[in-house]
């Protein structure tokens, strides 16, 4: 077959996802499955084969992945269930103040908190972000919903726990250790200065407090609670970003109201798919931050020195097994559970470890059909046909896998989906250039992230629970999201001249 021809034929398959996920509202990991098994057939496969490349795929990303994706997806169930998450914003308040609270909680809720579903952890941020705002200054709500919006989704593409940044790394067959440091490398800058970025313009007649803001909030009167977790009415709690789409017409969750002595109108949300903390459950035990946050960053540190030693020439047989990264996210599980265990009780634990189980579900089945997808390209032979159009410099493949998955997150809504999608159809390229597939996962994490719009869930939470109207939301976090899309690939592109 002419290589136009297979091009052809893997353009047209895409496109046919895309329809099948926006158009036909068919689930997205049923879309990538057939999308694989259209173009392994009309490619000339052969139905066998087809089937055989099929299984293969999925299973192989599963070997790698799988346990990964679930222990985190634990780990932050738990976590969540401690009510880690306000305690900490609380902490970085009182450390930080409220000129340095914006880039403290951006870095920490895209790098530490990573374990922790998207949504479960913007429900739980959120209201405790709602009470900093007012603290900034006139903009408050702006600084807090931009490098909120920054943060959560940087933090999905390019830093471990993150599910779709184990799922690109598995992918794309890098160590995670190594996806680890090099993803530090890069979110950490991109948070900090698409921040600054923001704030520049937000400062500079971007953001309009009586047209971006719902004034009503503000307006209404409050009732106390107790813990001080405040969110609106109206919660959009359709879908998730990592695998759905969903727009203005999410259904909502049911609430209780509930609020704080802030001046801010707000709700408990009543008890979310994900979340099974409810006030008669509550205790007051409760412990500090290093013993909570410990036993999760004790594993990323034994994953990162793995990495480091394994640089370093350095084997050791115990160090090598501790700092294997299945392994290592099964100690901080385990240590997790046990300080949740001696605080909450093991009733709470098991309900929160039985919800954890409920969302990695949805999120394995989309990385196993995104490996599919993967393998039916590799065996395609698109992967060395594109070869032939790329010199081996390293920044044409880079520009196009980022250029690939913005288009895809454009069209589909799905950072996950647009950045595990793109890395499949890349992958093959990076042996035949010499590339480090490091920097195709991160350059599709980067690409992922441009314009999150109406179809994403995301947009949606930020916009109900911090106070936003559509079209403040569109600033904060479209255009947000989408510097940030742009300074990662930046600092993806100088990454690229060291390594």
């Amino acid at each position: 077959m002419e290589d136009w021809q297979i091009l052809s034929i893997t353009g047209a398959v895409i496109v046919g996802i895309v329809v099948m996920i926006l158009r036909l509202r068919l689930n997205p990991a049923m879309s990538l499955v057939i999308g694989a098994a259209v173009l392994g057939l009309l490619t000339g496969l052969g139905a066998a084969d087809t089937t055989k490349t099929l299984m293969t795929g999925f299973g192989d990303i599963m070997t790698k992945v799988g346990l990964l994706i679930a222990w985190g997806v634990l780990m932050g169930a738990i976590l969540n269930e401690m009510g880690a998450i306000s305690k900490l914003v609380d902490k970085l308040l009182h450390v930080f103040g409220p000129k340095g609270v914006p880039y403290a909680l951006g870095l920490t809720i895209g790098t530490l908190l990573q374990s922790i579903f998207l949504d479960v952890l913007l429900v739980m941020s959120a209201p405790l972000a709602r009470r900093i705002a007012p603290k900034l200054g006139k903009y408050g709500t702006a600084k807090i919903a931009t490098a909120m919006a920054i943060s959560l989704e940087c933090g999905i593409v390019l830093m471990v726990p993150g599910v779709a940044t184990v799922a690109l790394a598995g992918l794309l067959q890098v160590p995670l250790g190594e996806m680890l440091i090099f993803g530090l490398l890069v979110i950490i800058p991109t948070i900090v200065v698409s921040i600054i970025i923001m704030n520049f313009f937000i400062h500079r007649g971007l953001w309009k407090t009586d047209t971006d803001e719902e004034q009503a909030v503000a307006e209404s009167p409050a009732l106390e609670d107790t813990d001080g977790m405040v969110v609106h009415t109206h919660v959009h709690a359709h879908g998730h970003e990592h695998g759905e789409s969903a727009g203005p017409k999410s259904s909502h969750s049911s609430v209780q109201s509930t609020g704080t002595g802030a001046g801010l109108t707000s709700s408990r949300v009543g008890l979310l798919p994900h979340d099974v903390r409810t006030p008669e459950t509550k205790t007051g035990r409760e412990p500090g931050l290093l013993i909570m946050f410990g036993p999760m960053l004790l594993s990323l540190v034994l994953i990162a020195s793995g990495a480091f030693l394994k640089m370093a020439g350095i084997t050791m047989e115990i160090t090598g097994f501790l700092s294997t990264p299945v392994v290592a996210l099964l100690i901080g599980l385990l240590g997790t559970s046990l300080v949740a265990r001696l605080t909450i009780g093991t009733k709470r634990v098991e309900a929160a470890v039985a919800n954890g189980f409920k969302e990695s579900g949805q999120i394995l089945i989309l990385t196993g059909a995104g490996g599919a997808l993967a393998a039916m390209v590799a065996t395609s032979g698109m992967g060395e046909i594109l070869g032939k159009y790329f010199t081996a410099s390293s920044v044409a493949p880079l520009l196009v896998v980022w250029a690939i998955a913005a288009v895809l997150h454009i069209a589909v809504g799905s950072v996950s989906i647009s950045a595990i999608t793109a890395a499949g159809l890349l992958a093959p390229i990076a042996p035949a250039l010499g590339i480090n597939p490091v920097l195709l996962a991160l350059a599709a994490g980067a690409g992922s992230l441009f314009i999150v719009h109406v179809t994403s869930n995301t947009f949606w939470l930020l916009q109900s629970m911090l106070g936003q109207t559509t079209r403040g939301t569109l600033k904060s976090c479209t255009l947000g999201v989408s510097v940030a899309s742009v300074v990662a690939l930046g600092f993806t592109l100088v990454l690229s001249i060291f390594i």
